[in-house]
């Protein structure tokens, strides 16, 4: 679309007159789940990890991210971002060496969702959380309202996008696994209903009670999460934030957004605007 001030003052004030008919509660309905033991899920088990990595590079080759280099090391820690959605760390604990992989953790009321005023970030209704090109603006409030620290900018690129995991949301839609779970040669990875998921996670703390510390990371850290962790050892010996309390994220900002004047609203709309009335190019999913 050529920008002439016309088209500009016309999309804006499009943009501008739709936020003042939003109701702060229309911001949050979109993170709070219908039911989520139906969602899709991941169970992690570490105890069956041994830091092969097979995970990242199916991630790489799936998502065509560079090649994986290197092997864990206890020495540095590696964090998700743009050119690696998932990554294995080696953490040195009381028990010995024990890998972890990360990722998104997918939650079922995601904060980066309740902080995107143009509905980018996006919790389907399977259950991943994913980011829709389309519709961002580029104000990366998503990456400053996640507590697990995963969206993150290609502040390097003339065409910069928020870059996290998918659950690879295209492949299950079609009926498949993440790319990461089928390539899991150790079945350290479960993909399925988040209710299937805990049941079996709940079982194998009950059959070898000497195996696993009797906690579920993520059946209810900030709400629950749809990426679900079992350990031989404390979760905080392997990096997890244990800090974060059980109530999902966006409950603790309704009283805010109710406080909130929509007219502080039309900032991110006027933005959002200025995008697509600038010529930005549309997209499908990323992540």
């Amino acid at each position: 679309m050529k920008t002439t001030r016309r088209n500009l003052l016309k999309v804006t004030g499009l943009a501008a007159g739709a936020s003042l008919f939003m109701d702060p509660v229309e911001a949050l309905a979109g993170t709070a789940p219908k039911d989520p033991s139906t969602q899709l899920a991941m169970l992690v088990d570490t105890s069956r990890c041994i830091g092969c990595q097979s995970c990242e590079r199916a991630c790489a080759e799936k998502n065509g991210l560079p090649a994986v280099t290197g092997q864990p090391d206890s020495s540095q820690r590696r964090a998700t971002g743009p050119e690696a959605f998932t990554v294995v760390n080696d953490n040195s604990t009381a028990a010995g060496s024990v890998f972890c992989k990360s990722q998104c953790m997918h939650c079922d009321q995601p904060a980066c969702v309740s902080a995107c005023l143009t509905n980018a970030m996006y919790k389907t209704p399977e259950g991943p959380v994913i980011w829709r090109e389309d519709k961002c603006m580029g104000c990366r409030y998503c990456m400053v309202a996640c507590p697990f620290d995963v969206p993150k900018f290609e502040y390097g690129s003339i065409n910069p996008r928020i870059r996290k995991c998918a659950m690879c949301y295209d492949r299950v839609t079609e009926g498949q696994q993440p790319a990461c779970v089928d390539a899991c040669p150790q079945e350290a990875l479960l993909f399925g209903q988040r209710g299937q998921l805990l049941t079996i996670a709940r079982a194998r703390i009950a059959e070898r009670p000497a195996d696993y510390v009797n906690h579920i990371y993520g059946e209810s850290e900030v709400g629950g999460t749809n990426v679900l962790y079992l350990a031989a050892v404390p979760f905080e010996e392997l990096g997890f934030r244990t800090d974060l309390g059980t109530v999902a994220y966006p409950e603790h900002t309704k009283t805010f957004l109710y406080s909130v004047p929509l007219v502080l609203l039309l900032g991110p709309a006027f933005l959002a605007g200025l995008r697509q009335a600038t010529g930005s190019k549309g997209g499908g999913h990323h992540g």
